[in-house]
């Protein structure tokens, strides 16, 4: 232990070596080698030593907490968030664990989780801007909306200029309904830097669902002089040819698109409309179940399907996708009406 309150925690892992291998079942020696190998940051082998000490010692007063900042230091998030757990819930004040515990909820994308650990943690250390920053970031992840709206405009406060937060402001306030108010975010994050990452596209974007087509227009070709490899923007812009009657156009913008990106719902469904179209049906159909794959909730698509398959005299399957249309919108309906009702004061 000396060795180690020196610094020296080569020196000092080489004798709690030593000890361990004379007494086996020394959960403190297993877990103060953990500490001196942590110290030289091999934290593979401080993980190993201690859970080595865990399985002898189970409530060893540190261990759970020093096991989990190893995990996650190692990043392993996943193995690091059940011994913060445990060390929480030995003590709930230990906002060490408890900030830990959140940052590795957050890096699994355990959205919900890491919220209501590290709203406890940001109010703990609400200086911690940065702590504050991922607290949002988990809100937005987790669709809550009003809470991502609270940091946001927090960080908004500390730093007027800040170009990422006013992007992700306004994807909050999208998130809630509220595109006008999003689009003025997206302004003002494009005139704070108009060539950071994703911020012509996400103003873009807010355009485009506000049918402002040509103001979307620009800001996606704004995107694609910053980044001529942006998926998304070639896929959107080439809904906007599709929108403007110039399917030749359009099919060369969104072929462009899914090269880069097979994830691109909307970008295969326009490739299946034009296709379609162009009598071209069997590539049409590959596009649009490609699309139906991507997000089988979308009634658009399985119309699109159900037409294509009653010109391919496919009739049973064109009936099933024409039901399922019908079946969407009422479920649409059927939503809609749970949010009226909720929304009605008592």
């Amino acid at each position: 232990m000396a060795l180690q309150n020196e610094g020296k925690f080569a020196e000092a892992a080489a004798a709690w070596r030593t000890v361990v291998q004379q007494e086996p079942r020394d959960a403190v020696a297993w877990a103060s080698l953990g500490l001196a190998q942590a110290k030289l940051e091999d934290y593979p082998n401080a993980v190993a030593a201690y859970r080595k000490a865990l399985a002898i010692q189970p409530r060893l007063p540190g261990l759970q907490l020093n096991l989990g900042l190893a995990e996650f230091k190692q990043q392993n998030l996943t193995g690091a968030i059940a011994p913060l757990r445990a060390a929480l819930a030995a003590d709930p004040n230990n906002m060490q664990a408890r900030t830990l515990l959140g940052l590795s909820y957050y890096g699994t994308g355990h959205f919900a989780e890491a919220v209501e650990n590290l709203q406890v943690a940001s109010k703990a250390d609400p200086g911690n801007a940065e702590l504050h920053k991922v607290l949002a970031q988990s809100c937005l992840s987790a669709k809550k909306y009003s809470c991502a709206l609270e940091e946001f405009k927090a960080l908004l406060e500390q730093d007027p200029n800040s170009a990422a937060a006013h992007m992700l402001t306004g994807e909050a306030l999208d998130g809630m309904g509220q595109t006008p108010e999003a689009l003025e975010e997206f302004r003002a994050a494009a005139k704070a830097d108009p060539k950071a990452p994703n911020v012509q596209f996400g103003l873009g974007y807010l355009y485009w669902k506000s049918h402002q087509y040509e103001e979307a227009r620009a800001a996606f070709e704004a995107e694609l002089a910053i980044d001529p490899s942006h998926s998304q923007a070639l896929e959107y812009l080439g809904d906007i040819e599709l929108k403007n009657g110039n399917a030749d156009k359009a099919l060369e913008l969104l072929q462009r698109a899914v090269a880069l990106n097979g994830k691109l719902r909307l970008a295969y469904l326009d490739i299946g409309v034009i296709l379609t179209e162009q009598q071209k049906r069997q590539e049409a159909l590959a596009a649009l179940q490609r699309a139906e794959k991507l997000d089988p909730n979308q009634p658009d698509v399985h119309y699109r399907l159900g037409r294509l398959y009653q010109a391919m005299r496919r009739t049973a399957e064109a009936e099933k996708e024409l039901a399922r249309v019908k079946q969407l919108h009422e479920k649409d309906e059927e939503d809609l009406a749970k949010k009226m009702g909720a929304a009605k004061p008592e």
